[in-house]
């Protein structure tokens, strides 16, 4: 009965909105899952910092490439780019370091070994070691490691390190790739001032420099790795291929073409798994999700081919993680992108799962209540998956993406919310 009572009393609390989005989350997660843990708490404020060393450690020849390119002191670069897209791999990092501190049976931690300790992490967060500062990823573990794969709980942090280091690159990079080709360069930022034509510049060096990188590094992994992530990409392109035909589909539905909002349904909301002509069985169960094929080769797939990254590399991540990463993925994409970009989209022409909805619904009314209703089934089951593969960092996170949407920006959504 106390467990009941404060697992509602969570869920009230998490219902607060004076209360932070992050601990409406914890709150919210626990309230829903029974699952309080504090461990992941504090692996996620290590994870964050960690990962951030990661990306600074991708983006040192990239300054040094945007200097070279400017004849500018590497010093005056300092590079960054705005993106979203990492979340997925801090998730799994954290996965993999809870799993090598429950395999761990000597008293050590092996998280206070890594590679990418810092200072900055205090004593309350590791325990004390000897370990130097961040290690250069171009410096890192043996080569060798991966012949045999990682058995050990240190082989375990460090491998997760390495790999996610890797896939925080080919994740920034992809993300750089469509900025390009979409002649969107404002997120790519440096310390001097540069004209709109050499910010054109800096992202096409910044690309280049990590694609180069990226290529040394998948020469060091198993060809699986490699393989894998050529697949995802493949895959996710073809989707992306598909995009002049979705517009005209959704342009002569809106202009009343009865057999394009047909067509909207089969194709798009409805289509088969078959349709990719590829071998997926990670939604069986749960394949009458709408939406769920085409933004799985949308989005899901980029993260479905980083997990087998990890898997391929010998690593310790189940099947039940991947679904709840990749159904957040999609659910967040639908919830946050989708949600906000509705009035650009409409105006441009783009199908998504938000634009078509207003297309095939009587009202708007009936639209807003389906996007609300297709997301929540989105995050349900990441949840529970998150559960079942004792992953409470990304139950919480799922949380938090939920907790962060705001679909009072669309039509209908006043009648909708009474």
């Amino acid at each position: 009965m106390r467990t009941t009572l404060r697992r509602r009393l969570a869920g009230w609390l998490a219902e607060r909105n004076k209360l932070p989005t992050t601990g409406q989350a914890v709150l919210g997660y626990y309230a829903d899952s029974g699952v309080f843990d504090r461990e992941s708490i504090q692996l996620k404020r290590i994870v964050d910092r960690r990962t951030q060393a990661m990306i600074a450690d991708a983006f040192d020849p990239v300054e040094d490439a945007i200097a070279k390119e400017f004849d500018i002191d590497p010093a005056e670069v300092s590079f960054s780019y705005d993106t979203k897209l990492t979340m997925p791999a801090e998730l799994t990092l954290g996965q993999i370091y809870r799993t090598a501190r429950h395999r761990a049976s000597d008293g050590a931690d092996p998280v206070a070994l890594s590679m990418w300790e810092s200072d900055r992490e205090t004593a309350s967060d590791l325990a004390e070691n000897d370990v130097a500062g961040p290690v250069s990823f171009r410096k890192s573990i043996s080569d060798a490691q991966w012949q045999a794969g990682p058995t050990s709980p240190q082989d375990l942090v460090d491998g997760g390190d390495y790999l996610t280091r890797l896939v925080l690159a080919a994740l920034i990079d992809g993300d750089m790739r469509d900025a390009i080709n979409d002649a969107e360069f404002e997120d790519f930022s440096v310390a001097f001032t540069v004209t709109p034509d050499e910010r054109r510049r800096v992202a096409e060096v910044a690309q280049k420099t990590l694609e180069a990188e990226l290529e040394d590094t998948f020469d060091r992994l198993p060809d699986e790795v490699r393989e894998i992530y050529d697949w995802a990409v493949d895959l996710s392109e073809r989707h992306q291929d598909r995009d002049p035909h979705f517009r005209e589909l959704f342009e002569a539905a809106r202009d009343g073409d009865s057999a394009a909002r047909d067509r909207i349904k089969a194709e798009y909301r409805d289509v088969s798994l078959s349709a990719f002509d590829a071998d997926i069985d990670l939604f069986e169960g749960v394949e009458t999700l709408p939406y769920l094929k085409t933004q799985y080769a949308r989005v899901g797939v980029i993260y479905d081919g980083m997990i087998e990254m990890y898997r391929r590399a010998g690593l310790p991540v189940d099947e039940a993680f991947k679904r709840s990463i990749v159904l957040a993925i999609i659910g967040a994409q639908i919830w946050l992108d989708d949600v906000d970009d509705y009035a650009d989209d409409r105006v441009d022409g783009q199908l998504t799962p938000v634009t078509a909805e207003y297309i095939l619904a009587e009202n708007t009314e009936t639209a807003y209540d389906r996007i609300v209703s297709i997301s929540e089934q989105y995050f349900d089951l990441a949840e529970r998956f998150a559960t079942q593969t004792d992953s409470p960092l990304t139950g919480i996170a799922t949380e938090y993406i939920y907790r962060s949407g705001d679909p009072g920006v669309l039509p209908g959504a006043v009648a909708g919310e009474e």
